[in-house]
């Protein structure tokens, strides 16, 4: 074959290739966000991951909101742990006092992210931890706040990673 043949045929198999990013199989429309299940103490991050993801997943994903009952796709986990340290500290002005700088909220879960249509896990992880920092003088909630909004990236991170 000539040389202009052979482009012309690369260029006319590239044109059928199309790629988009962020997004779910052409079948997955809709997806359903359920409330995580916990297993700590803190029963208020069922809550704040669940108003998080909804806020940000469907949006990140260019797909909306729908019910369990009527879903293309799935998203469910289970809040394993939820810790608080103090990673940043000194010694204080008196022998064996500490001064703690900075505080340090950890969660861990698990989460998967399931295709109703073909019945089939699209994503998964069953270890995924984020931190959040605070200044000794802030509240825990500014941590708290920062490591769940790492923890919704990184479950879109996830979910965007086989697309």
């Amino acid at each position: 074959l000539g040389t202009f043949t052979c482009i012309a045929l690369l260029a006319a198999a590239g044109c059928n290739y199309s790629f988009r990013s962020g997004s779910f199989p052409d079948h997955i429309r809709t997806v359903a966000i359920l409330p995580f299940d916990n297993d700590t103490n803190r029963f208020e991050l069922t809550q704040e991951i669940h108003e998080e993801l909804l806020r940000t997943l469907p949006r990140a994903l260019g797909v909306t909101n729908a019910g369990e009952d009527v879903a293309d796709a799935l998203v469910q986990g289970r809040i394993v742990r939820y810790d608080m340290t103090a990673p940043l500290f000194r010694s204080g002005q008196q022998a064996g006092q500490v001064e703690v700088l900075q505080r340090q909220v950890s969660i861990r879960v698990e989460v998967e992210l399931i295709d109703l249509v073909e019945n089939l896990i699209l994503w998964d992880d069953r270890g995924l931890s984020t931190q959040g920092q605070y200044l000794e003088g802030e509240s825990e909630e500014v941590g708290r706040a920062e490591a769940i909004e790492l923890l919704v990236q990184r479950i879109v991170d996830g979910a965007q990673s086989n697309w």
